[in-house]
């Protein structure tokens, strides 16, 4: 596997912002990631957590937008964030709309015809973790959890699921937590998986929960805007609780009062999410 190539760096609470770019095989084109290096990774090896970001989203908007830095660089944790889908490969109709298609990979492998570069799961599950265990000494890569927002509050919990043990704990905001049974989720999953609904369980946090046999000493965090004017439509955190609890899955599901579906919303409640976090890694 050929090396990431750094492109920028900025100092922020005694760390750094590193943006790097590479030829993913996964993908099949150039795509790139940031890691945010607390300032214990020039000491030790630090764990990391991945965040997976939402529609729209690339790997740069948390690390403009969060303040997650803050509480990482106090905790000694590196953040991993990724693009969230291939770009450039100008498929046909990639970017007709904003909630399908680039900026919008829905961390699955896609199956469907032209949408078969959209393997977003295989890059952040392997590929990913590969490359940073191989060129990142500063990172150990086994200690790792993952969050996300919205469409990745979905990857977040998915991955966790799928992968029992790969991660020491999860967390999402707002997360689309039953897409299968909701419009964004729909079009995303009939395009890149087809009409057989039981692929689409395959990706959907509702579905996999009650079939979870992994560890359940972690209670998964879930901060939802009670003002988020996608939560009725399109998010549904309630369908996910209600089938975590029937599964004995720990879930503490926070419903925050007039708050809303934007970073402000997140950088309000980052910091508990990444001492969430801080408490299974370190342990």
């Amino acid at each position: 596997m050929e090396g990431p190539q750094q492109i920028a760096s900025t100092k922020m609470f005694g760390g750094y912002n590193k943006r790097y770019k590479f030829q993913s095989r996964a993908l099949g084109c150039e795509t790139t990631f940031t890691i945010f290096f607390p300032p214990a990774a020039s000491e030790k090896k630090v764990p990391i957590i991945y965040w997976l970001s939402g529609l729209t989203c690339t790997d740069e908007n948390v690390f403009i937008k969060s303040g997650v830095q803050r509480p990482a660089a106090d905790q000694g944790i590196a953040i991993i964030g990724m693009d969230t889908s291939p770009r450039g490969l100008n498929v046909e109709g990639e970017s007709d709309s904003w909630d399908f298609g680039v900026g919008a990979g829905f961390y699955l492998n896609a199956t469907q015809g032209k949408w078969k570069n959209w393997q977003m799961y295989d890059y952040v599950t392997k590929e990913l973790p590969e490359l940073l265990k191989a060129n990142f000494s500063e990172l150990d890569t086994s200690r790792a959890s993952i969050f996300g927002h919205s469409m990745g509050g979905h990857g977040a919990l998915t991955l966790y699921l799928k992968n029992p043990g790969a991660y020491k704990s999860a967390s999402a905001f707002a997360p689309i937590s039953n897409p299968s049974a909701v419009p964004w989720g729909k079009k995303a999953f009939s395009n890149y998986l087809g009409d057989d609904k039981s692929a689409w369980e395959a990706y959907d946090a509702t579905c996999l929960v009650k079939n979870y046999q992994g560890p359940k000493s972690v209670e998964i965090l879930i901060d939802q805007g009670e003002a988020d004017g996608f939560l009725k439509e399109q998010l549904q955190p309630e369908n996910f609780k209600k089938a975590a609890e029937a599964a004995g899955v720990p879930v503490n599901l926070r419903i925050q009062s007039g708050y809303d579906h934007s970073y402000y919303f997140i950088s309000t409640f980052i910091e508990d999410h990444v001492m969430h976090h801080a408490k299974a890694l370190h342990s």
